[in-house]
């Protein structure tokens, strides 16, 4: 076992560093290889200008895989969620740790929950699922666009600024905030962005020993769900940005997965459902079944629409 230590490369925000090294911890626990952290800039942390502006899907993820091609880190950690459906020259998913808590949270002053807020009530969020469903939930909210990572999306609340955000759990719990949550939003209520609360390795695709290493990172039932959950994203055509929500799960202990999705139109007024199951081995194809149900109902006309203005600082998971 080489003494040389990984380089792992992460964005810079607090979330990122966080995630990165709870990955990192992992590696050395299962490998026994020590592993840095490299911090990196990307696109998406420096602009101001919205997300779907400069880019949408991928605005997070290009740097760090250009670090990578380029040989500076050995590997890269992404929010899965972040990471474009197509494939990746020179880059191959090398694992997929265990899933965290993939649901949606609202945190409210006082505590209070969706239902408690006066109508009017401003609530931050920078995707247009959320709103879209969160508009389904309540009509007389009015969604802000937010900008800025999480900490500081949760400040805005504090100060009165807004009446509340949705945040992803995973992204709470990992910078130590999960107990601020007023509530949390079921996925019946709200379904969650394809592949949200896990996290994605990426190592170059020629190196095949680092790739294996890398694989004791993987847990398979999450590698499994948000594989069905990202093909139906790639068969429907939509990016992150996109009013798409996908969730996939089995009972614990089998090879059977469930998955639920959704294509809503920009202010909630519509939304178009699929679920169906499969074992394991046909992931990808329940994705692309699924998408096909939503497509011949409709879904192209919905995804097209243009969304709501939505933020760069997309470091709420």
């Amino acid at each position: 076992m080489s003494d040389v230590p990984l380089r792992l490369g992460s964005r810079r925000s607090p979330m990122a560093i966080a995630q990165s090294r709870q990955v990192a911890q992992m590696i050395t626990q299962r490998t026994g290889r020590r592993v840095e952290i490299v911090g990196v800039t990307t696109l998406g942390d420096v602009s101001r200008a919205e997300l779907t502006q400069i880019g949408g899907t991928g605005v997070f993820v290009s740097a760090l895989r250009e670090a990578l091609l380029g040989g500076e880190v050995d590997l890269a950690v992404h929010s899965l969620k972040d990471l474009p459906t197509g494939p990746a020259a020179g880059i191959v998913l090398a694992a997929v740790p265990p899933r965290d808590d993939p649901r949606d949270a609202l945190v409210a002053r006082d505590g209070a929950k969706l239902a408690d807020l006066r109508p009017d009530a401003r609530i931050g969020t920078g995707s247009p699922r959320r709103v879209a469903q969160l508009l389904a939930l309540r009509d007389d909210v009015r969604c802000v666009p937010v900008r800025g990572n999480a900490n500081t999306r949760l400040a805005k609340v504090g100060q009165g600024e807004l009446d509340g955000v949705v945040l992803a759990c995973a992204g709470l719990a990992r910078i130590g905030c999960a107990g601020a949550a007023s509530q949390v939003f079921e996925p019946d209520e709200m379904l969650p962005a394809p592949g949200q609360g896990a996290l994605a390795v990426e190592c170059r695709d020629g190196d095949p020993e680092l790739a294996a290493l890398l694989a004791a990172a993987t847990d398979q039932p999450s590698m499994v769900a948000v594989t069905a959950e990202r093909a139906l994203l790639e068969a429907l055509a939509a990016g992150c940005t996109a009013p798409v929500g996908a969730y996939a799960a089995g009972p614990a202990g089998t090879r059977q997965l469930r998955m639920r999705a959704a294509v809503m139109s920009p202010d909630g007024s519509r939304v178009l459902r699929a679920h169906g199951s499969a074992s394991w081995g046909q992931a990808r194809q329940l994705g692309h079944d699924l998408a096909a149900q939503l497509l011949q109902a409709g879904a192209p006309d919905l995804i097209s629409v243009p969304p709501a203005p939505t933020s760069s600082g997309n470091d709420a998971e």
